[in-house]
């Protein structure tokens, strides 16, 4: 890339007469589009490609300003990367499929979605809207509606991301529910079943009841609620245990769950249950034998010291399970209430069977809740409640998007092979770059966390199906360890709609004929996969491997045990890599009661009133100031700040550019002082966005713009308007250099203001022009200043830009406090100082005196710096 040029292509700059901020967004919007300013260049090389893999907001309502936060921060870095000569792959997704999408088009239209109901290509929605009487419709007619709906909010998205200025390639969007990510989910997972990496199981399950759909332990979250402890007894399970039996005593917060109870646990070393250790107990209400056995996680400080195992009551319960070889006794059915069960049958044995089906009829269709407390009433008319409820406050799992806390089922689900690859994943986690460092331990909890593989089948309907058919026997019996795949070539297939080949669609559901795996893919399972939906995986070779392995995954940080972790997996299950090299992690948007904003939680703001009201580039300035993977709260003041900064740059650069003289060599002490001084921002700029460190370089720029405008450009006003060439040259020169580079430096930050300012003097674009070089500036002002090659006096030189802009201050705060006009004349200002001080002040004392209005400029030795301004007859001593 060619070094940055000082001077105008145009000898006159088209400067307007009254620059604004209004309107900038549209008109640079649509030259942007126009050019193709942002459109990736797939003829470049790999190793001048940066890629993106950019995160795909969910569609399901509005964006908020957490949006704009965090997707602001990936904007500075991809500007970046492009000034710095990389063609920056960036395409934008949009998260369409799952929860919040059905519940959204469930609720616009008035609709439910009901398989058993067939297509109706003429279906209309109800023009009223029922929430107790939604409309029934087939899962097709239902996909639809999704479709419909995402649609119109992904333009309102696409609206809004252009208003602030993303500068992504909007000609390679992309969505998680299209063809394309259908094709790529569907025949990654092939391959993962081909391999062995993907099984299906009828097991325990985490099961929200509300949605009746699996969910994976990502998507769980604690909540805080308040319950209570009840003390039960059960009885010895054969005579001679009496005296043993009495100490049988357990807590629970979920007396409900008792007939589910298949054993009692004890700590291996506590010596208080030792008596009951091997022996059978009865469980209270219903006389189910059950055995009292040794387990190491067992708490003994905990209640009694004895615990009760359900299946399922928690994720506990499933080690335990799991690891004594347990059998199942579920009582749980998939909407939340207590389901029928053949008392007497095998594993519903009872020693006293007529009690047993009384008391499990009175819990029989009840909810969880009603079932607790009806059975606390029978424990206590039994006599097996020992003592009053004692009340509680635990922390109880809920799903992430539910309003009841998720419960255990047994069901069938397809998993992903997850726990044995720990060690590995741990490895790729110490592999990649974070940034922040710090967060890499969250990633490595999560991983070393994990309780089981990872459940990856969703019960719902608008999502991306398995590829899969199961045989049906003659008897009419699902084979389901006989999977179907779909053929490569079909791809994508809806196996609810679709007929594996060989069959004909008269056969579905028919003995001898076939059956469509009615699940969906968990939207995590399809989110895992963008930087290969991104980067056309299997669709596009020459595409995926120009951009994959990507360059950078920026993500919040609460969804690294999510995005980033299954992606991770998911790479490294199919390439046995990662998918990118850096993380990059944002933090959260706060409300002004330090908690995050969320939909979910109410307390959102909707950013498009604040990109109307103070312009994108203030409300990106107030995104960019947050620190990497630093939360950051909501602060329209700072957008103000941000404002005010975009009209100083359009106010600098008019003043710069305008009637600007020609430009010569860097001759004066203030002016390269200026660049050299000019030349250390850059180098702090860079290595800050090198380090994914946005909020620093955007500090480090602005802090020494607002100085180069309150002091640099007051101190050369009488140069750059002297007459003489031979004295107006080095300011201007000096100008053009700083206003080329300052404009440069904010672009990332502030694209709409520097892309005008820009175009008043250079041509093409401000974000196709290349990033500030230290080393061109260095170079321009000669290696000790003057073109002597003296270090030393350029280091005096940088003294005398510090202490003229000193005094300057101290002289404009003076005529402040009395008062004056900044031009009104001063008599005599005294500057004491040091030596080295008052020696390097020579240098700028001319263009002090000019700026200041000082008729007489004195200097007198001291240790401290002081300075006494004489204005009309009074003194101020500074």
């Amino acid at each position: 890339m060619p070094p940055p040029q000082s001077s105008q292509t145009d000898s006159s700059p088209s400067v307007p007469e009254r620059p604004t901020l209004e309107g900038l967004e549209q008109k640079w919007g649509a030259v942007w589009e126009r050019d193709g300013v942002y459109r990736f260049d797939r003829s470049a090389p790999r190793e001048r490609v940066y890629s993106i893999d950019t995160p795909p907001p969910t569609v399901s309502g509005s964006l908020h300003v957490g949006h704009v936060f965090s997707y602001t921060h990936t904007d500075t870095i991809a500007r970046y990367q492009r000034m710095r000569g990389k063609e920056v792959f960036y395409p934008i997704g949009w998260d369409d499929n799952g929860l919040p999408t059905e519940r959204r088009v469930q609720n616009h239209f008035g609709v439910r979605c009901d398989p058993s109901v067939l297509y109706d290509p003429a279906f209309q929605p109800p023009s009223e809207v029922s929430e107790k009487e939604p409309v029934s419709v087939s899962r097709p007619n239902f996909v639809e509606l999704c479709l419909q709906l995402t649609e119109t909010d992904e333009q309102a998205f696409e609206a809004l991301w252009r208003t602030l200025g993303l500068s992504v390639d909007w000609s390679m969007t992309y969505t998680t529910i299209g063809p394309l990510a259908r094709r790529v989910s569907q025949r990654s997972f092939l391959g993962l079943l081909q391999r062995g990496g993907a099984y299906q199981l009828e097991a325990p399950t985490l099961w929200d009841v509300d949605f009746q759909t699996a969910v994976a332990q990502a998507e769980l979250e604690d909540r805080e609620r308040q319950g209570a402890m009840h003390r039960v007894r059960f009885s010895p399970a054969d005579a001679g245990d009496g005296a043993s039996g009495a100490r049988a005593l357990i807590e629970t917060t979920r007396p409900e769950l008792i007939p589910a109870c298949v054993a009692l646990l004890a700590h291996p070393d506590d010596e208080r249950q030792r008596g009951l250790v091997g022996k059978d107990v009865l469980t209270p209400l219903f006389g189910t034998r059950v055995p009292v056995l040794t387990h190491p996680l067992v708490e003994p400080e905990k209640g009694t010291g004895l615990v009760m195992v359900c299946t399922f009551g928690d994720l506990t319960d499933v080690t335990w399970w799991r690891e004594l070889s347990l059998p199942v006794r579920s009582v749980l059915a998939p909407d939340g209430r207590l389901a029928d069960v053949p008392w007497g049958t095998p594993g519903w044995e009872s020693e006293d069977l007529p009690r047993a089906r009384e008391s499990y009829e009175q819990l029989r269709g009840r909810s969880i809740n009603q079932a607790r407390k009806r059975i606390v009433e029978l424990l206590e008319q039994s006599g097996e409640l020992v003592g009053a409820p004692t009340p509680v406050t635990r922390a109880v799992k809920f799903f992430e998007k539910g309003e009841r806390p998720v419960e255990i089922v047994t069901s069938r689900q397809w998993f992903i092979r997850t726990i044995e690859h720990r060690e590995e994943l741990i490895a790729r986690g110490r592999e990649l770059k974070w940034h922040p460092p710090y967060m890499r331990a969250r990633y490595e909890d999560w991983v070393n966390g994990l309780t089981g593989d990872w459940c990856v089948s969703r019960q719902r309907f608008f999502g991306v199906p398995f590829p899969l058919w199961y045989p049906i026997d003659a008897d009419g019996n699902v084979l389901y360890d006989q999977p179907i795949a779909a053929l490569e070539a079909d791809l994508p297939v809806d196996p609810s709609t679709d007929v594996p080949d060989g069959y004909d669609p008269s056969q579905r559901g028919q003995p001898g004929g076939f059956a469509g795996d009615p699940d969906i893919m968990d939207t995590w399972a399809t989110s895992s996969l963008t930087p290969q939906i991104a980067g056309q995986a299997g669709e596009d070779d020459e595409l995926f491997k120009l951009v994959f392995p990507m360059d950078v995954r920026p993500q919040a940080h609460d969804i690294i045990r999510t995005w980033l972790f299954s992606t991770v997996l998911r790479s490294h299950l199919d390439y046995d890599e990662l998918p990118w090299a850096t993380a990059a992690i944002s933090g959260w948007v706060l409300d002004p009661d330090r908690k995050k904003m969320s939909k979910s939680k109410g307390n959102v703001v909707t950013p498009m009133h604040l990109l109307q009201e103070h312009g994108a580039d203030a409300a990106r300035y107030w995104a960019a100031s947050g620190r990497p993977g630093t939360d950051t709260a909501f602060d329209p003041q700072q957008m103000k700040v941000g404002r005010r900064l975009a009209v100083k740059l359009l106010n600098a650069s008019k003043f710069a550019l305008a009637d600007l003289p020609p430009e010569g060599e860097l001759s004066h002490p203030l002016d390269r002082a200026l660049i050299a001084r000019l030349a250390a921002v850059v180098g702090e700029a860079t290595q800050s966005f090198e380090d994914y460190d946005y909020a620093r370089a955007l500090e480090r720029s602005e802090t020494f713009f607002w100085w180069f405008c309150d002091f640099y450009l007051e101190l050369v006003k009488g140069r750059r308007y002297d007459p003489d060439p031979a004295v107006s040259a080095s300011v201007s020169r000096a100008l053009r250099l700083s206003l080329s580079t300052f404009q440069r430096l904010l672009a990332p930050f502030l694209p709409f203001v520097c892309e005008e300012v820009w175009s008043w003097w250079q041509e093409g674009s401000v974000h196709r022009a290349s990033w500030p070089d230290a080393g061109e500036l260095v170079a321009a002002v000669g290696v000790g200043g003057g073109g002597g090659g003296d270090v030393g006096e350029a280091a005096r030189e940088a003294v005398a830009l510090e202490i003229t802009a000193d005094v300057l201050r101290e002289v404009r705060k003076a005529k402040s406090q009395a008062q004056v006009k900044m031009r009104a004349p001063v008599r005599r200002v005294i500057v004491r100082d040091t030596l080295e001080r008052l020696s390097a002040l020579e240098l700028g004392a001319d263009d002090l005196c000019e700026a200041g209005a000082i008729e007489a400029l004195e200097q007198l030795e001291a240790e401290e710096f002081a300075v006494e301004v004489e204005l009309a007859g009074e003194t101020t001593v500074g």
